[in-house]
């Protein structure tokens, strides 16, 4: 196996798959694992790249227990037969052991997230007859309900010691953009939290220790556009190995006139909804937390009135934290050890195949309409993974600063080519990716209203390559 697979292979292979049958599935990706050499003849899909014995996680997208819209689980989370077919390959080849594992949304209900799938039954009969598959883990620390808008949070479900806190202190990709205004937000959170957890030369990330003591990672990411990051795919899906949100700055406050993220411009009323939002975050007890989020309520409707667009949140193509946050995983992904230190080699072997059967489009990644793209995405590099899927999302992959930024880092690098080596390899066919997208029409997508500048013209990618 030549070294650091993951930073040097710029291929990504493509594998056509017509629905989710566990049949269409096991095929495509067993085609997939042909195209970038992974499998074995006698060991399967993964049995060139999983030695026997090895520890081996796999990592979905299980964001949400629902589709904030009404279209369904399809766009919104990992489809549970690619978890199934990734989980035999694993055994086939060999494992030592085998675990899913994921972080999503505090307020999300794992419970109902599992039946809806149809993965709690399936986890529960192979646990018992294949001593080495370890079942579903929920890496949350934190859950939360919200009663009538106001979150409600049960905290501390797990201890810390389950976890690996890194601090990559001035060397975080956010410590740039860092200053003593204590700036960075999560959507929903105690703002006095982020400011324990990222400031001058403190960048710390609670990373779940099944994660860095796995040989082997198998990112199974869902394909959809993010009303924050433009895309999710391979790199944004890493978010969900780290156990507390606190720790995982998402914007930071202010418009850009006043040098914040949050929203483009300087809008008197959307600093105006900002500072209630932190006052609700704040509160201390629901009936303060109910009395903020009423005055918010005139708020929204003010700023509809005028027109402007909704970007609040940091939901805008001009959001320049959440790519950092991303990066800074995916680093300690690759090169973050046991003892919470970076080391300069790749430490465990991550390989990356997105669920683009049906992708999603429009208000995601909680409210996705389905998009039909009928195939699989694999790839050794996330970078390379993410740039195919935002050409496949109708984007120009230059304008989406997480795909863009994840090339030509100088330490702890995530790829060692530029975009326009990339290859593609597969159904639609083999070479550079523009020659190959160009003979394609891929459908029009519908992209988050904050992210329309990043986009392109439906089925043109060579301008996307040019611009690198």
């Amino acid at each position: 196996m030549k070294a650091n697979p993951e930073i040097n292979d710029r291929r990504v292979a493509l594998a056509s798959s017509s629905s989710y049958s566990d049949e269409a599935i096991v095929d495509a990706l067993g085609r997939a694992a042909r195209h970038l050499n992974w499998d074995d003849r006698e060991r399967g899909p993964f049995g060139n790249i999983i030695r026997r014995d090895a520890r081996v996680l796999i990592k979905p997208n299980f964001v949400l227990h629902e589709n904030r819209a009404s279209f369904g689980l399809a766009p919104l989370v990992t489809h549970s037969s690619l978890i199934r077919a990734a989980t035999r390959a694993a055994l086939q080849a060999g494992a030592g052991e085998v675990l899913i594992g994921d972080a999503p949304l505090q307020g999300c209900d794992f419970d109902h997230l599992l039946s809806a799938s149809r993965l709690d039954g399936w986890a529960t009969e192979l646990q018992a007859r294949e001593p080495r598959f370890k079942g579903i883990r929920d890496f949350r620390r934190t859950v939360c309900e919200f009663q009538n808008g106001i979150r409600v949070a049960a905290e501390n479900r797990q201890p810390e010691s389950r976890f690996v806190l890194f601090d990559l202190a001035g060397d975080s990709l956010l410590e740039p953009v860092t200053d003593n205004r204590a700036a960075f937000r999560v959507t929903c959170y105690d703002p006095r939290l982020l400011a324990r957890t990222h400031g001058p030369g403190r960048h710390q990330y609670l990373v779940a220790r099944e994660v860095i003591a796995a040989d082997v990672i198998i990112n199974l990411p869902k394909l959809k556009t993010h009303k924050k990051a433009g895309v999710t795919c391979a790199l944004k899906n890493l978010i969900g190995i780290n156990g507390n949100k606190e720790y995982l700055p998402h914007h930071r406050v202010g418009g850009a006139e006043a040098g914040g993220d949050c929203y483009s411009g300087g809008s008197l009323i959307k600093r105006a909804i900002e500072f209630v939002a932190d006052q609700q975050n704040l509160a201390e007890n629901l009936t303060v937390a109910r009395a903020w989020r009423g005055l918010s309520i005139p708020l929204y409707q003010a700023l509809r009135l005028t027109g402007e667009p909704p970007d609040t949140e940091g939901a805008w193509s001009g959001n320049d934290t959440i790519w950092r946050t991303c990066l800074d995983l995916n680093r300690i992904l690759l090169y973050g050890r046991a003892d919470a230190r970076l080391t300069q080699r790749v430490q465990r072997r991550v390989i990356h195949i997105a669920d683009s059967v049906i992708a999603g489009q429009g208000d995601g990644p909680l409210a996705p309409e389905p998009l039909e793209l009928g195939a699989l995405l694999a790839a050794n590099n996330a970078a390379a993974m993410d740039y195919v899927g935002a050409c496949l999302l109708g984007y120009d992959p230059a304008r989406i600063p997480l795909v863009g930024r994840a090339f030509g880092l100088a330490d702890w690098p995530l790829a060692t080519f530029a975009a326009s080596d990339i290859r593609l390899a597969g159904d639609w066919g083999a070479g550079r990716i523009d020659d190959v997208l160009c003979s394609k029409r891929l459908p029009a997508v519908t992209h988050p209203v904050g992210w329309r500048d990043a986009s392109r013209a439906a089925g043109s990618v060579a301008p996307a390559v040019e611009q690198l």
